[in-house]
C-alpha cells in the first residue's frame, strides 16, 4: 500500500505541472480562462483526477472541456517526465463545483441576512405582552390574593 502523504505531494506536484503545462505548452483556443484547483490521486498511484474551473459560461467550458480531453496525452507525458514516478497515472478531468455552490451559499446568507434585519426592524418597537419577568422569585414575597398552596399528598395521611 502506497503511503498517503506520498500520494497527496504527488498530487500537489500533479495540480501544479498540468497548470504550468496548460499556460506554456497548449495552445488550443478552445482552452478558456481555466485554473486547475485541485487534484486527486488514487491510493495505487495508478489514477488522477485533475479539477478546474472555467470563467465564463456553459458553452466556454464545453469548449474548455473538449480541449483539456485532446490536450490529455500531453498533459500526461509533462507528467511522466517531471515526476520521474515509475508508472505515470492516467488523468482525469472534472469542473469544480465549489465556487458555484460557494456562490449559492453566499446568496442564501444574504437572504438570511435580510430576514434578519426585517425580525430585528419589527422588534424594535414591541413590548412584552405580560411582565417582561413572569416569574416568581424566592426574594419576593407572595401578594395576599394568591391562592393558599394545596397541601402534598404526604401531609393527608
Amino acid at each position: 500500500m502506497v503511503d498517503a502523504a506520498r500520494a497527496r505531494k504527488l498530487a500537489v506536484r500533479i495540480r501544479e505541472i498540468v497548470a504550468e503545462t496548460l499556460r506554456t505548452q497548449v495552445k488550443d483556443p478552445r482552452l478558456g480562462m481555466v485554473t486547475v484547483t485541485d487534484a486527486k490521486v488514487t491510493a495505487d498511484l495508478h489514477d488522477a483526477t485533475v479539477y478546474y474551473t472555467v470563467y465564463g459560461d456553459e458553452t466556454e467550458r464545453a469548449a474548455t472541456a473538449e480541449a483539456l480531453e485532446s490536450a490529455r496525452g500531453v498533459l500526461r507525458s509533462a507528467v511522466g517526465r517531471q515526476t520521474g514516478v515509475r508508472f505515470t497515472p492516467t488523468l482525469a478531468f472534472s469542473l469544480d463545483v465549489v465556487p458555484d455552490t460557494a456562490k449559492h451559499i453566499d446568496e442564501l446568507l444574504e437572504v438570511a441576512k435580510r430576514a434578519d434585519a426585517e425580525v430585528q426592524r419589527k422588534a424594535a418597537g414591541a413590548s412584552y405582552a405580560g411582565e417582561a419577568d413572569p416569574y416568581r422569585h424566592e426574594d419576593e414575597e407572595e401578594p395576599e390574593d394568591a391562592p393558599a398552596e394545596t397541601p402534598s399528598a404526604e401531609s393527608n395521611r
